[in-house]
């Protein structure tokens, strides 16, 4: 098997890497040290907000900073790398093109991997930052897969918005705001599936009821990250309400 080094382009935020990691390890098939994947994590968690980024137009500070990571990861002969972040892939190909590495989609990914679960034309909503939100990064993935994104309305996204800076400030934030939005998502605003599109929101556990209907990039960026290091990932690997198989 052909192994290869993994480069995690973290910090955005710290603990959403964290519980990147933590799932690499536990979804890994591994019975020794030896098993698990060579790994280069950098939490820079001192990047550009994604969000005040894309609002205000302002990329290049953003990139910039980016741009040291990714030599880092060259010196250190990283083949593939992950970034637990969705706002970030709304420059994805700005950051592919600074680089030779392969850089994984997670919004292509995430999007590809609904599309062969729950058929084109399902209403899928998307919980992400008002950066991720404005950028259409998700809503133009569906619309390549036919499939209908379904953005809240403003003022559920200010709840949106006011819940990922919760997380961000408070590591053991419990799930009841949360849970309230998905769910009316689902009974209000028939959608038929959920995309979790910020990793904060991959930190809070969700009851079993909601998480059914719940699809974690963070998941299939991790269960990517194994395929693609040469590893093989645990099964079943759940998301959501189903169990996700490499194509």
């Amino acid at each position: 098997m052909n192994e290869k080094k993994l480069g995690v382009l973290g910090g955005m935020g710290p603990m959403a890497t964290s519980v990147f990691f933590d799932k690499l390890i536990k979804h890994t098939d591994a019975e020794k040290d030896q098993d698990h994947i060579d790994t280069i994590i950098l939490n820079h968690a001192t990047l550009p907000d994604r969000t005040e980024s894309i609002l205000e137009h302002k990329k290049l500070p953003f990139l910039n900073a980016v741009k040291k990571d990714l030599e880092l990861f060259e010196t250190a002969g990283v083949e593939n790398i992950a970034i637990p972040c969705n706002t970030s892939h709304y420059f994805y190909n700005d950051i592919q093109s600074m680089t030779s590495i392969h850089v994984i989609n997670m919004v292509e990914v995430t999007v590809k991997y609904i599309a062969q679960k729950y058929g084109t034309n399902s209403k899928i909503g998307v919980l992400a930052t008002n950066g991720t939100i404005e950028s259409g990064v998700y809503e133009k993935a569906c619309q390549l897969y036919n499939l209908k994104s379904h953005q809240p309305k403003a003022d559920i996204q200010n709840r949106v918005m006011g819940t990922i800076y919760n997380i961000k400030a408070d590591s053991h934030y419990e799930a009841p705001e949360l849970e309230t939005i998905i769910n009316g998502l689902i009974t209000e605003e028939g959608c038929h599936a959920i995309i979790l599109g910020c990793t904060e929101l991959s930190c809070v556990p969700l009851s079993n009821d909601l998480k059914k209907y719940c699809i974690d990039p963070l998941e299939l960026l991790v269960h990517e990250s194994i395929v693609l290091s040469g590893k093989q990932p645990l099964n079943p690997f759940h998301t959501g309400s189903f169990f996700y198989h490499e194509a």
